[in-house]
C-alpha cells in the first residue's frame, strides 16, 4: 500500500512570504503522494478589519456571517490558494487548488444553529468526500492544494476549519493509502508549559488529552486541532503528528496515539 501523506499548514505561515517559501521547498521533498490543505486565518480577519467587518471567534473557530464567508472565500481560494500554488510549480512540484466545492471534492453540511450559531460554517462527513477523484489526481503525479471552502451541494459556498478538512481528507483516503496526517503550524509541537517552547510532548494519549484540556493547558485553537487528530486515528488514519513547519520532514513535535 503507498504512503500518503495529508499535510495542513496553518495562517501564521501561509501569511509570511519567507516561511511559506521554506515550507513549500520541504512539502515538495517529501516522498510519494501528497495533498496540501492550508488555513489563512490571520489574513482574512486582517481583510475584514479593513472592510469594518468585525472578527468573531468561538473556541477557536471563526464565526461566519454573509459577508465574512465573502471574504473567506476571496482570501482562502484566492489569493492564498494561487500563491500557494505558483510558488509550487516554481519548484517543479505539479499541484492543482482546489476548493471543496471543485469537482465536489469536499461536500459539507450546514452546522446547526444550536447551541452555538457559527453562520455559514459547514461540517464534513468524511465519507462524502471525492475520494476517487483525489485518487485519480494522485496517480497522475498532481498534488491537490485545498483551501477549507466547502459547498452544501445546494449551491451555497460554507467555511469550514481547515484542520477538520484535513482530517476527512486524510480519513477518506486511509482505505486507498497508508496515510499519515502531519499538522503543521508555528509551534513545535503540543507544549507542557504554553509559556516555554521547549516542552513538548512528543506522545499524547486520549487520556492525556482529557487532562491538559482539563488544566487549560490546552486550549482555543489548539482544541479543534487534536480534537480531528483522534477522530482521524479512530477513523483509520495510521500516524498523526502535530509539529512544526519547518521540519515536516525530520522526526520530532507531538504525535498523537489512541
Amino acid at each position: 500500500m503507498k504512503v500518503l501523506t495529508v499535510v495542513k499548514i496553518g495562517g501564521n505561515v501561509v501569511d509570511n512570504p519567507e516561511a511559506i517559501e521554506k515550507f513549500l521547498l520541504q512539502f515538495s521533498l517529501l516522498e510519494g503522494p501528497k495533498i496540501l490543505i492550508h488555513g489563512g486565518g490571520i489574513m482574512a480577519s486582517e481583510m475584514s478589519e479593513k472592510m469594518g467587518v468585525e472578527t468573531k471567534m468561538h473556541n477557536g473557530r471563526r464565526i461566519t456571517d454573509e459577508e465574512t464567508l465573502k471574504i473567506c472565500t476571496m482570501v482562502y481560494a484566492g489569493w492564498i490558494n494561487k500563491s500557494i500554488v505558483a510558488g509550487l510549480q516554481k519548484i517543479g512540484c505539479n499541484s492543482l487548488g482546489l476548493s471543496g466545492a471543485d469537482a465536489g471534492c469536499v461536500p459539507a453540511k450546514r452546522r446547526s444553529p444550536e447551541p452555538v450559531d457559527f453562520g455559514f460554517v459547514g461540517d464534513v462527513n468524511p465519507g462524502d468526500v471525492n475520494a476517487g477523484f483525489l485518487a485519480s489526481l494522485l496517480g497522475r503525479g498532481i498534488t491537490p492544494v485545498f483551501c477549507a471552502i466547502t459547498h452544501d451541494r445546494n449551491g451555497s459556498l460554507l467555511n469550514t476549519n481547515a484542520d477538520t478538512m484535513a482530517s476527512s481528507i486524510a480519513i477518506s483516503l486511509s482505505g486507498t493509502y497508508y496515510t499519515k496526517l502531519i499538522y503543521c503550524f508555528e509551534k513545535d509541537g503540543v507544549l507542557s508549559d504554553p509559556s516555554n517552547e521547549k516542552s513538548v510532548i512528543p506522545l499524547v494519549n486520549t487520556e492525556g488529552y482529557r487532562r491538559l484540556k482539563e488544566t487549560g493547558i490546552v486550549s482555543a485553537g489548539m482544541l479543534p486541532k487534536i480534537d480531528n487528530a483522534f477522530l482521524a486515528l479512530e477513523k483509520g488514519v495510521s500516524e498523526v503528528y502535530i509539529k512544526n513547519w519547518s521540519n515536516i520532514t525530520l522526526s520530532g513535535g507531538t504525535m498523537l496515539k489512541l
